[in-house]
């Protein structure tokens, strides 16, 4: 398998998630492609799933290539390789399709901490409110919302919105911090974060520009603002893969979560990837607590998957009514990307 984290000389190498054996890999795949093919189904994976379940998908992106992805596919079985909220969004937008998470339990932080009973109540306060909810969240809050935006258009989003009304962006104070910044954007911010982007500090990443003074630092525009101003560039998973294919540059310091690794050493085999190193509890530099991993996107192996599919569960299943109105801020985000 393709060794995705490099470390340079005097650099605390990331311990690396030791794979199933290859036979064992390639066993599972073929059984894999043959469900797939009775199923007629479509593998759709985040570019934080672990390496076996990217290359073994159809389609490896981020939440607005997936969503895009999950709105246009002709296949009767989705397998979401992602998170809760994502899995959501696809059956919102393939109600009579079969969508399946090969593990329940993978949720989400930022999900959890914007619950839709408590937007509501804030909603109540202000009926001017135009709310734009970043997709890392539930269905229900989706239901409440006007607009769904991902990192990758958040910006253009929030430009959309109409002038007359004040903005409410939901859950991820981090990256509507960051939109406001781009766009000048007066905007009422929940307060949430992303429990892993958060993990990155401004001290980690400057330390490893020292010993990297060529390197490209790339960061999520989920990261905290000390680190967003130490960046080349901030922007979506995606668009870093983007940015790291077109510049010049050989080396880049990843700042997000390290499951993109593989995807970028793939897609630019002749450049190096450094992930962000992170601090322990004694504030050394280590990822023995695996920080830049998310724990919810991990959950998820390819043994999960060939089992989902063969069961077809778990299956996503929402009510009737959530289904109908969370649609409707969701296509609205895919019309204003699409323009």
């Amino acid at each position: 398998m393709t060794e995705v984290v490099t470390s340079p000389p005097g650099v605390d190498r990331f311990p690396v998630r030791q794979p199933p054996p290859r036979a064992q890999l390639d066993a599972l795949s073929r059984e894999i492609r043959l469900l797939k093919q009775q199923l007629n189904a479509v593998i759709l994976a985040h570019n934080y799933q672990v390496p076996e379940i990217q290359d073994i998908a159809d389609f490896v992106g981020d939440s607005l290539g997936l969503s895009q992805q999950a709105a246009r596919t002709p296949a009767d079985v989705i397998v979401f390789c992602g998170v809760h909220f994502m899995a959501e969004t696809a059956k919102i937008l393939n109600p009579g399709k079969v969508v399946v998470l090969p593990d329940v339990e993978a949720g989400c932080s930022l999900e959890d901490i914007c619950p839709a009973d408590q937007l509501a109540a804030l909603q109540r306060t202000n009926p001017k409110f135009w709310t734009i909810a970043y997709i890392n969240c539930s269905a229900a809050v989706k239901a409440l919302s006007d607009v769904i935006c991902t990192s990758g258009n958040a910006e253009k989003i929030v430009r959309a919105a109409p002038p007359d009304r004040d903005v409410l962006f939901v859950p991820d104070e981090n990256l509507g911090q960051w939109v406001m910044e781009q766009t000048g954007r007066p905007m009422t911010l929940w307060k949430g974060n992303c429990y892993a982007h958060v993990e990155f500090k401004r001290d980690s990443v400057l330390k490893l520009k020292q010993q990297l003074p060529q390197a490209r630092v790339v960061v999520h525009p989920e990261a905290l603002r000390e680190v967003r101003e130490l960046a080349d560039a901030v922007c979506s998973t995606e668009k870093m893969v983007t940015y790291c294919r077109t510049n010049p540059a050989s080396q880049f310091i990843i700042v997000t979560e390290s499951g993109i690794l593989h995807r970028l050493q793939k897609e630019c085999p002749d450049k190096q990837f450094y992930c962000a190193p992170v601090y322990d509890a004694f504030r050394l530099p280590s990822d023995s607590c695996r920080c830049s991993e998310c724990k919810y996107m991990k959950l998820n192996t390819l043994e999960k998957v060939r089992d989902c599919m063969k069961r077809l569960s778990p299956r996503i299943e929402l009510p009737p009514a959530i289904l109908e109105r969370a649609r409707l801020p969701i296509e609205r985000m895919l019309q204003l990307s699409a323009a």
